[in-house]
């Protein structure tokens, strides 16, 4: 799979083009990531982040299952690569099926961090808990998504215990709660209507989703203009949509 194609097709798409593939195709939530919110983005609200995901890992620092898991020394954001998005975790006992969705109160990711990034060329970040300095995000346009803010560095909760490791994620749905997981090279999507993830590892599915997106686009500007037109909408869609 050639991972710069498809980076640079999916940025011609939002992230709700990109879930109508996934449904399309069998994946019913869409690919969505729900409950994150965005805190910073950039001054182009036409363009969508999309990158492959770096992921980051935290424990926390009296978890009896991690007490003899070393913390990782040096960081991780030194080595993030060119066009990932960062994606910070932790593991499932830190996290919450309602809001605020995490029990850490404390900030996983900061200001500098997000500098760092930036001058590296990562697409963005997506923080499944708190961050902090709001304003330095946001005078970056740098796009930020997370769970919340807060106020306080996270080093006296938690600590790293893994880098490039598979994340992840629980969430209340219906008919029953799911995890969903995030694996290092993942392509991930976000806008303002939130964050998508298409598995790196199923390349039919992403050929799929590349041959059918620019299909739909076009048929839902015919419904459109269809609509404006006064035509009936249930019809135009019908009438659009059936031969994709």
């Amino acid at each position: 799979m050639n991972v710069s194609h498809v980076l640079k097709r999916l940025s011609q798409f939002t992230s709700c083009d990109v879930s109508d593939a996934l449904v399309k195709y069998g994946v019913s939530n869409g690919g969505y990531i729900p409950n994150l919110t965005l805190q910073s983005t950039n001054n182009n609200n036409n363009k969508t982040m999309v990158g492959t995901a770096y992921t980051v890992l935290f424990a926390s620092r009296d978890d009896p299952e991690y007490l003899e898991v070393p913390e990782l020394k040096g960081g991780y954001i030194d080595n993030i690569p060119e066009n990932s998005v960062l994606v910070i975790g932790t593991t499932l006992n830190l996290q919450k099926l309602n809001a605020p969705y995490t029990k850490v109160n404390n900030a996983l990711y900061g200001g500098l961090m997000s500098t760092r990034a930036q001058y590296l060329k990562s697409s963005g970040t997506v923080v499944i808990g708190r961050i902090r300095d709001l304003k330095e995000h946001q005078s970056l346009e740098r796009m930020v998504f997370s769970y919340g803010v807060g106020s306080t560095a996270h080093g006296p909760v938690v600590k790293l215990i893994g880098i490039n490791v598979p994340l992840q994620i629980k969430y209340d749905n219906y008919p029953e709660p799911y995890i969903e997981t995030i694996k290092p090279g993942d392509f991930i999507i976000g806008d303002e209507n939130g964050i998508v993830k298409l598995s790196c590892e199923d390349e039919e599915l992403v050929t799929n989703c590349l041959e059918y997106m620019p299909k739909r686009v076009a048929a839902d500007t015919l419904v459109a203009q269809d609509i404006n037109n006064g035509k009936n909408c249930v019809q135009s869609q019908k009438l659009r949509r059936e031969a994709l």
